[in-house]
């Protein structure tokens, strides 16, 4: 299921980290543990569980946060919410 228009990166987050459905609200975690239960890391911030997810672990290689979700949806300059919005779990 694709993401729904107006939805945030913190929801998209958390639909990917669910599976590709939405949890109820009362379920959703914050950003960085939506990443973390995603990637399958724990502790890392945003930006170092979206570099995981991409098999990075080289901090010196790490992708801001836009290139890494553009990179993991197969995209290109789409802002994060975007490229996250087109992705399945």
């Amino acid at each position: 299921m694709a993401g729904t228009a107006g939805s945030t990166f913190c929801s998209e987050l958390n639909r990917l980290a669910n599976g590709g459905t939405y949890p109820l609200l009362t379920a959703y975690l914050d950003e960085q543990g939506a990443a973390n239960k995603w990637a399958g890391t724990t502790g890392l911030a945003v930006q170092g569980a979206l570099n995981a997810k991409l098999g990075i672990t080289d901090k010196k290689l790490f992708k801001g946060i836009r290139a890494a979700c553009n990179a993991l949806a197969g995209t290109t300059d789409k802002s994060p919410t975007d490229a996250l919005r087109g992705m399945n779990s």
